[in-house]
């Protein structure tokens, strides 16, 4: 009965040892397939480059709409890349918002491997580029945020404020999202990944617009819950039906005029 005992015990070790190693692999799942332009939804675009701290390179695209409207820096989620984000880009583009959207290292045709500490020299690289070459002054700078990219934003804001921010679909910290799905394993020990979204917020003036769906299947609802909480400024809270991927496009009539209230509530 001990040796069977010592059996369980060694590999729930070696599950442990593995699962900590493996974490950037269960965090970050980038696709360097770029399929797919935003021409081919009839928007008008340019592809950019813009270079970081440490010397990489970043792919995004800047879509203009309006020059006299504000530019919304998008950070999308944690799969895929910027292909994947066109159902946004043309709401985007449907109130009136110049954007840039960008890939983090190592997703699209971004150079690099992606970590937390590189995923925040992205961001202000990103930034930088708008503030820099494009002349934008922060003022007229939004910031949107989608899952891990909401969590990117919001730590982005504690640095840098923006005019608004929006976090959609977005966990209190990664550690905790994760202590959700692995149950089993004692995730608050070993987590290598922080992302801490919920403490972002308590420092940051800026107004934000919390976006979550009740019917959220990976980031449960309690989340955008405790965000909104959390937020120290001007605030405002949408909620929608719909998955965690899909919530926006499905219940997209609510969507928008959720965003459109918000942007014009603090213009």
């Amino acid at each position: 009965m001990l040796y069977f005992v010592a059996i369980l015990f060694g590999g729930y070790l070696l599950l442990v040892g593995i699962v900590f190693f493996a974490q950037p692999a269960l965090l970050y799942f980038p696709s360097h397939d770029v399929f797919a332009t935003p021409d081919r939804v009839g928007l008008r675009y340019e592809s950019v480059r813009f270079a970081t701290r440490d010397g990489l390179s970043l792919h995004g695209w800047y879509l203009p709409a309006d020059p006299r409207r504000e530019t919304l820096l998008f950070f999308h989620g944690n799969a895929g890349n910027i292909t994947h984000r066109l159902d946004s880009l043309l709401i985007f583009n449907e109130l009136r918002l110049n954007v840039l959207i960008f890939d983090y290292r190592g997703y699209g045709e971004s150079q690099g491997k992606p970590s937390e500490s590189g995923t925040h020299l992205d961001a202000r690289a990103a930034l930088d580029y708008l503030t820099g070459p494009r002349g934008i002054p922060p003022s007229q700078i939004i910031y949107f945020g989608r899952s891990l990219g909401g969590a990117i934003a919001a730590w982005l804001s504690t640095i840098k404020p923006p005019k608004l921010l929006i976090v959609e679909s977005t966990f209190t910290s990664a550690t905790d999202a994760a202590a959700e799905i692995y149950r089993f394993l004692p995730v608050r020990l070993m987590s290598r990944f922080h992302y801490e979204t919920e403490e972002y917020l308590k420092s940051v003036e800026t107004p934000v617009l919390i976006v979550h769906s009740r019917d959220d299947e990976i980031i449960n609802l309690q989340h955008g819950k405790a965000l909104y909480a959390a937020a120290a400024g001007p605030k405002d809270f949408l909620e929608l039906r719909g998955d965690h991927n899909t919530g926006f496009v499905r219940d997209r009539a609510r969507y928008v005029q959720g965003l459109r209230a918000f942007l014009e509530k603090y213009r």
